[in-house]
């Protein structure tokens, strides 16, 4: 393709002069290898080739430094900051700051800004109008916009400003002066050395040759003008006469500036170049759904290109969100047999560094008990399932994991965790800020070891491993202050979240996959950009910087709008040679906007009047079913008849009868199809560890509470009748007996009981004062005998049935919370923490799957009255079904006993169960019948309120 860098080539070729006389400078180095490979296929006999350089490379040969590592040079400025402003900031929150103000000084220094001038005081404004003849009017009316601007505000805000402007311009001479000292420098010192050096600087041995720059710092503007005007410098412009002659144009911006210019006005050529207007092409819009459907877009258009046509070289594919790189690469054709990545990926986006991140962050969850170190179940939880831990030891982690959820554990000790491996030992283990980046960087080479020699993996380990090493020698060498693990986890987010993985690769081979300011100078045949949204090409207003806008304008520092004009160049030299370009942009909105498309295709398309460029986007639609879910109903076949033949039983004990328990009946009442797949199918809900106490746990924590209270009372008394005397007596017991559950449900070790904390600590309290008030209710009741309590009995009855294959026994099991006696009267009592009602409206009604008030919690206390009997067949005392609603404990009225509703206002108690008995039974058996029956299918219910909290919405789809 003849594009720009292969026709420059071509020019000194053309020019008879021996190329090793040469030395040319580009703006980047990828610019430079395409360049060198140009010309190498334009000689046509052996000849040394020119010195290639980048602008940056070129300053610093001149300077004979290079720049010093970004955080060296962060940790000099703070030491510098620290006293200037008496700060008592730490290193680690500075960074961000830090960071800033180092790149304002960078401008600041690229931009040949006198640093004085500019960071001058409010209160020196005298000083200022008297010196103002290196100021522009234009200039001049900008500072004093900003300064009136500024004495309309509050006097808190001006004194805080001042204060810190006060620091800046010493901060910038004591900074600039530490560095000589040390032998460092950032960027700019060095592009301002050079520039303010050149009435020194010898006449070069070479012909230099500067190629393709747009955009000019000051300091690069000095320099090149100082090469043209005194030693004959060439400058070669890549522009195009679109852009160049349009006022409007923001890509021409800083070229119609040069132009005019005396020194650089006479290196442009007389003749512009109209590419754009002139050459035809085919420009193609697509808007894409979402982000991520653009890599299946590139696939695409891709697999598309005609097989004589797909010289990889001379496509392009343009990544303006480092964060499509991968799902456009796994989403490549197979026919692109070649690639190369022109770009950096963040490591912060890479497994790795969130895996290392865990492991520093799991520090901070750390506890110790009697010198055994217990980590905190969810940063293990996660580090077990990551590839690094999991694949190493799948078992030993997946066992660990089902454990935490098996038995609630909430802490797991290191001596568990070590006895996965080497690599477990490493990563679970209790670390000081001595240690903990010795045991970072031998993770690092623990986990590169059985990696393949290039793998991706291993690439991000290097780039690490490498950081690591400097952000130890920094804090171990330089930083005084104490240092702590929340320290260094602060700090290694803000070091590691700027690293990008360079890729190495043959660069002039393959399809060419790079970022938007990589592309400069290059061209090709078939170009494809992603994201051409508004605030991703061009990105939005990001310029991050101490500096107000004002005075950046007015002093010449760079600001959003040649920012813009960069980018706009960038973009319209892509088509300089271009045929085929595909412009992909997302409609999905992000924080509240919707998505946009770029202002450059709105300009392609109302400017640019030739006939390829389609003026309508093409819209991508993604197939989305919308359809209503099917209804779910299955039908009993012969396999799910011998499933329900386990709760039966056998005539000749072939089998253990499984007991049908009231919640299992009330759920065939609710929904069938969930009594399937909770009874038959054996779905397993999944359980999660619970920190918090959800109303379940709740309820478990007040039954075994109370069973605590009242078996520990049996067990030191030897006698379960209690006396109105004895419940005084019991108050002492309440803490211990709430202590004991709490332990029971977390699995708490013995020494750890004194100290909970968070929401245990409210739960305790809450349990203290509802065992308090069933005290209060015991103690009107007392004498009383206990009969059983939950752990002590399991009832058990079986119901005859009729079914097609004649009389079957169905089991029926379930335990009873309290089972006591007050005189001729046995009361089966139910614990509720909830807000269960007591009244019902008759028999009937607690099998009506269709009323909404169906009373679930009678149900189940009547349930209780038939295995009861089943279990005393001799008894003769009236049965009474309570439910102690613990929530209603402590008001005056409390009655916990069931009432019947008769006609609207009408309620009689139930005092003996045996007046219910036959109509209760009748109902019961109707509905284990249905249960059995062969043709009743197992379906959904009709009212979806029921599927609100049902764990099984996901199947259902409701």
């Amino acid at each position: 393709m003849d594009g720009f860098l292969k026709r420059t080539a071509a020019d000194l070729l053309q020019r008879g002069v021996d190329l090793k006389d040469f030395q040319v400078i580009l703006p980047n180095r990828r610019a430079g290898l395409f360049f060198t490979k140009y010309l190498g296929q334009l000689v046509t006999k052996p000849a040394y080739m020119p010195k290639v350089i980048t602008i940056e490379d070129f300053f610093c040969d001149i300077a004979g430094k290079r720049p010093a590592d970004k955080l060296s040079l962060i940790y000099e400025l703070y030491k510098v900051f620290k006293p200037l402003s008496g700060s008592e900031e730490s290193f680690d929150r500075f960074y961000f700051w830090g960071e800033m103000i180092l790149r304002d000084f960078n401008d600041l220094d690229q931009f040949l800004v006198n640093p004085e001038k500019l960071f001058i005081n409010l209160k020196e404004q005298k000083i200022l109008e008297s010196d103002w003849s290196f100021l522009s009017t234009t200039q001049i009316e900008l500072i004093q916009a900003f300064w009136a601007s500024f004495e309309s505000r509050d006097r808190f805000h001006q004194e805080k400003f001042l204060r810190f402007w006060d620091v800046l311009f010493p901060l910038y001479k004591q900074f600039n002066t530490s560095l000589k000292t040390l032998g460092l420098a950032y960027g700019g010192a060095i592009y301002r050395e050079v520039a303010e050096g050149l009435g020194k600087m010898k006449s070069p041995d070479k012909s230099i040759v500067f190629v393709g720059f747009n955009a000019f710092t000051g300091a690069e503007e000095k320099l090149v003008k100082y090469f043209v005007e005194n030693f004959g410098a060439e400058v070669f412009w890549d522009i195009d006469r679109y852009y160049l002659n349009a006022l409007n144009q923001e890509a021409g911006m800083f070229f119609r500036d040069y132009k005019k210019d005396k020194v650089l006005g006479p290196t442009f050529p007389q003749t512009t170049p109209a590419r754009i207007e002139e050459s035809e092409r085919k420009v193609h819009t697509y808007a894409v759904p979402l982000k991520i459907n653009q890599a299946n877009m590139v696939g695409a258009i891709l697999e598309a290109v005609p097989d004589l046509e797909n010289n990889w070289e001379e496509t392009v594919v343009i990544l303006p969100d480092e964060q499509l790189l991968f799902p456009v690469l796994n989403l490549l054709p197979d026919k692109v047999n070649k690639i190369n990545v022109t770009m950096g990926y963040p490591v912060k986006h890479t497994p790795v560094f969130t895996f290392l991140e865990a492991v520093v962050d799991l520090q901070r969850y750390i506890r110790v008990v009697n010198e055994d170190v217990l980590f905190y179940h969810k940063p293990v939880k996660e580090l077990l399932s990551t590839v690094y831990l999991y694949d190493t030891a799948p078992e030993f982690s997946q066992n660990l994991i089902d454990g935490f959820t098996r038995n609630n554990t909430l802490y797991v000790s290191t001596s568990i965790l070590s006895t996965g491996g080497p690599l477990f030992a490493k990563i679970f283990q209790q670390m000081t800020t001595d240690n903990l980046m010795d045991n970072l960087i031998e993770l690092i080479q623990m986990l590169a070891e059985p990696l393949e020699e290039n793998s991706m993996e291993r690439t991000y380990l290097y780039q690490c491993f490498k950081q690591m090493n400097r952000l130890k020698a920094i804090v171990e060498k330089e930083i005084r202050e104490e240092v702590s693990i929340a320290f260094l986890l602060r700090i290694f987010r803000q070091v590691f979240g700027e690293i990008k993985l360079p890729f190495k690769g043959e660069p002039l081979e393959g399809l060419q996959i790079m970022g938007v300011l990589e592309s400069r100078n290059l061209d090709f045949k078939r170009v494809i950009i992603c994201n051409m949204n508004e605030g991703s090409f061009p990105p939005s207003n990001s310029m991050n910087s101490m500096i107000p806008f004002n005075l950046r304008k007015a002093f010449g520092m760079p600001i959003q709008e040649q920012n813009d004009a960069i980018y706009a160049y960038t973009f319209y030299r892509l088509l300089h040679q271009a045929k085929d370009v595909h412009l992909l942009y997302t409609t999905a909105g992000s924080q509240g906007q919707v998505g946009e498309k770029s202002r450059y295709i709105h300009q392609l398309q109302i400017e640019m009047n030739q006939k390829g460029i389609q003026k309508k986007d093409s819209v991508t639609h993604i197939p989305v079913n919308l359809s209503a879910a099917k209804p779910i109903s299955i039908k009993k076949d012969k396999s799910i008849i011998n499933l329900l033949k386990r709760y039966t039983k056998p005539s000749n004990g072939e089998w253990e009868p499984v007991s049908f328990s009231p919640s299992a009946l009330n759920v065939w009442l609710d929904c069938r199809l969930k009594f399937y797949l909770t009874y038959i199918a054996g779905i397993e809900v999944p359980e999660e560890v619970q920190e918090e106490v959800d109303p379940a746990i709740f309820g478990n924590l007040v039954h075994m509470s109370l069973e605590n209270l009242y078996m520990g009372f049996i067990e030191r008394k030897k006698r379960k009748v209690l006396e109105e005397s004895d419940i005084d007596g019991l108050k002492d017991f309440v803490y211990p007996a709430v202590m004991k559950a709490i332990k029971k449900q977390y699995f708490l070790e013995n020494e750890e009981s004194q100290k909970l904390t968070g929401q245990l600590v409210i739960a305790r309290d809450v349990l203290q004062k509802y065992l308090q008030g069933v005290l209060v209710k015991d103690k009107e009741s007392a004498p009383f005998e206990i009969i059983s309590l939950e752990a002590g009995k399991k009832y058990r009855a079986f119901v005859p049935i009729n079914i097609e294959d004649g009389v079957v026994n169905v089991a029926l099991g379930g335990i009873i919370d309290r089972v006591d006696r007050i005189g001729e009267t046995v009361r089966l009592i139910d614990y509720k923490s909830g807000q269960d009602k007591k009244s019902f409206k008759g028999i009937d009604s607690l099998f009506d799957r269709d009323s909404k008030d169906r009373n679930k919690a009678a149900m189940q206390t009547f349930f209780y009255g038939l295995l009861y009997e089943a279990n005393f067949p001799d008894n003769q005392f009236f049965l009474k079904p309570a439910i102690f609603n613990l929530r209603e404990i402590f008001k005056e009225d409390f009655n916990p006993y069931l009432q019947e509703t008769i006609g609207h206002q009408k309620k009689i108690e139930v005092t003996d169960y045996a007046n219910y008995r036959d109509e209760y039974l009748l109902g019961l058996q109707g509905t284990l019948e249905e249960i059995f029956d062969k043709d009743q299918d197992f379906d959904q219910t009709t009212d979806t309120g029921k599927c609100e909290y049902c764990p099984y919405t996901n199947i259902c789809s409701r």
